[in-house]
């Protein structure tokens, strides 16, 4: 059972920065897909970024705001988030697809954007 484990959530300011990590138990290098996505309270989960072949894609909400990253070395993916707003207030969960074609998520991380 591969595990993954979202950390950096928390509480910031509008127009501030939190950089979300997803640590894999397992080697990432051999994963097809590897996403971020948020549930607000009341809202649908939904995808916020992912990476793919070496290529990423955002949500338009924030592009050009947030970016991820992958390092295969510490089998870890990056959600850095730059310029938040009160509406990126939600849990963010890790998504990770294997060459197996088995699915793995994170448990989330809270990220609140409040004054």
């Amino acid at each position: 059972q591969v595990q993954l484990v979202e950390s950096g959530g928390g509480l910031v300011q509008p127009g501030g920065s939190l950089r979300l990590s997803c640590a894999a138990s397992r080697n990432i290098f051999s994963t097809t897909y590897m996403g971020w996505y948020r549930q607000a309270p009341g809202k649908q989960r939904e995808l916020v970024a992912s990476i793919s072949g070496g290529s990423t894609d955002y949500a338009s909400p924030v592009k050009g705001r947030f970016t991820i990253s992958r390092d295969n070395t510490k089998n870890t993916v990056y959600l850095q988030m730059d310029n938040l707003r009160p509406e990126d207030t939600a849990v963010y969960y890790c998504n990770a697809i294997w060459i197996t074609s088995q699915s793995y998520w994170g448990q989330g991380t809270l990220v609140t954007v409040s004054s």
